[in-house]
């Protein structure tokens, strides 16, 4: 497959101007790995945006996601691609031997927000999660060379993690797409309804609720640890910094959520302490 340069140049751009503030193919990583993670990183935010940006109706970002599993189809037969990003996914999948299923999971998560606006319980979450975050982690893997089953496990367990604290830092956010990330039935068991979110009433019964969320959060963080002690040098200094991002933002939405003032976005004074605890393999 010839070499497509500019498309892989125009993709990284892409990713790194976007709004987000994650630490994707920073310069912690290997020159080598900075453009395909900025690749995959690019696919997944811009179909995300799909389903989630704009004044689309549900049947037309629904279609637009068929055009993205469309250009996955033709590069499972090995056509080539017309479209930029496609060209440059196309690269990296040859060069690194990338599977195309997680792909394909992270388009049925962003179909599933289109239709599906409610979780009845934490089961249907973390299914969604596995679709939604879990795949991302297992491509790093690919391209780290270090796909292992307790690899696997552990990254799993940290994109889980990192995807329910987006979660609860976005609960205002999400509720004005229609959208509540909150198990149905912990929300019941609580008292907590819908209404309640919509007027930020922060009572006892929200903050038990949230803390609950924080302490499932917290395990599944905890449980990935182990994976940025098994990545060797900068790609284990990128793991452990990624999960202490996780663990700063939900201190602070710790602090929060018990009436503590701050905000929940982290500041210079949080990223200090981020690297020092990554440094440290803490």
């Amino acid at each position: 497959m010839p070499r497509t340069r500019a498309a892989v140049r125009r993709v990284e751009d892409q990713a790194r101007r976007h709004y987000e503030n994650f630490p994707i193919a920073s310069r912690l990583l290997p020159r080598r790995l900075r453009r395909p993670v900025a690749v995959i990183y690019a696919f997944a935010r811009t179909a995300d945006d799909i389903a989630d940006e704009g004044e689309l109706g549900a049947g037309a970002r629904l279609a637009r996601l068929d055009e993205y599993a469309r250009e996955l189809d033709a590069l499972r037969r090995g056509e080539t691609a017309a479209d930029p990003l496609f060209a440059a996914l196309a690269e990296i999948i040859g060069d690194f031997d990338l599977p195309l299923e997680p792909f394909d999971d992270l388009l049925a998560a962003f179909r599933q927000d289109v239709i599906k606006k409610r979780y009845n319980d934490f089961s249907e979450l973390r299914e969604y999660c596995r679709r939604s975050a879990n795949p991302v982690g297992r491509l790093l893997l690919r391209l780290f060379r270090r796909d292992t089953e307790p690899n696997r496990a552990a990254s799993d367990s940290l994109c889980t993690g990192l995807q329910l604290v987006n979660f609860l830092q976005d609960i205002e956010a999400d509720l004005a797409k229609d959208r509540i990330y909150l198990p149905l039935d912990e929300m019941r068991r609580f008292g907590v309804t819908e209404d309640q979110i919509r007027q930020r009433r922060r009572d006892g019964a929200w903050r038990a609720l949230i803390d609950l969320q924080l302490d499932r959060a917290r395990e599944f963080l905890d449980a990935g640890a182990p994976l940025g002690k098994a990545l060797p040098g900068r790609v284990g200094l990128e793991a452990r910094l990624i999960r202490a991002g996780g663990a700063r933002v939900l201190a602070r939405l710790r602090r929060w959520n018990a009436g503590a003032g701050g905000g929940t976005r982290l500041t210079r004074l949080d990223w200090v302490r981020m690297l020092v605890t990554a440094v440290t393999r803490d």
